[in-house]
């Protein structure tokens, strides 16, 4: 309860309380003097050993974990960022994109996409005319609802695309979304 001294508490004992009201004292007492933006030897080996964790127990592959097939993150064109993923999709009616028809701030646009085909292996989310179109890259694990969501830049008004792999093979879908405010540097 906020104004209440509690026994013991850093304030009925006299402390500084600056910084102890708001945390409790193991986490004061581990920071203090500390600079918060330094990275620790300590810290990465926790990261390493939980992303092996992660590998390990199978909830991430070593691919994720690699982020090995980042080529199509280069390309600077549609087609370019289309081989680099494997070749021209076919279109298809079981892909469904969510995005708005008009985007107030191209800085922040949200789109989702869902597959409604079997198998769906990867979801691609490339925004035609922006600087790299490729903008993001999911890969969808058995089992899992092919749904993805995103919050993307846009720079101008343009074409969104889906891509999905499903069965060894690529589908696409498209809608237009106008934006107001550009978000690339527009």
């Amino acid at each position: 309860m906020p104004g209440r001294l509690r026994r013991g508490s850093p304030r009925a004992r006299g402390k500084d309380e600056s910084a102890a009201h708001f945390y409790p004292h193991h986490i004061l007492n581990a920071t203090k003097g500390l600079d918060m933006k330094t990275t620790t030897r300590r810290d990465i080996l926790k990261q390493g050993g939980l992303l092996a964790m992660l590998v390990g127990c199978g909830m991430l592959t070593t691919q994720q974990a690699l982020a090995a097939d980042a080529s199509g993150f280069d390309a600077k064109t549609m087609e370019d960022a289309l081989k680099a993923l494997g070749g021209k999709p076919t279109d298809s009616k079981d892909i469904v994109i969510t995005s708005p028809d008009i985007a107030e701030n191209g800085a922040v646009v949200p789109v989702a996409v869902t597959s409604n085909l079997p198998k769906t292996q990867e979801i691609y989310i490339l925004v035609e005319k922006n600087p790299n179109p490729l903008t993001a890259s999911f890969t969808i694990p058995d089992g899992t609802e092919p749904y993805v969501s995103v919050r993307t830049k846009m720079g101008q008004s343009t074409n969104v695309y889906a891509v999905v792999k499903a069965d060894g093979k690529l589908y696409s879908t498209f809608r237009e979304t106008k934006v107001t405010l550009g978000g690339c540097g527009g």
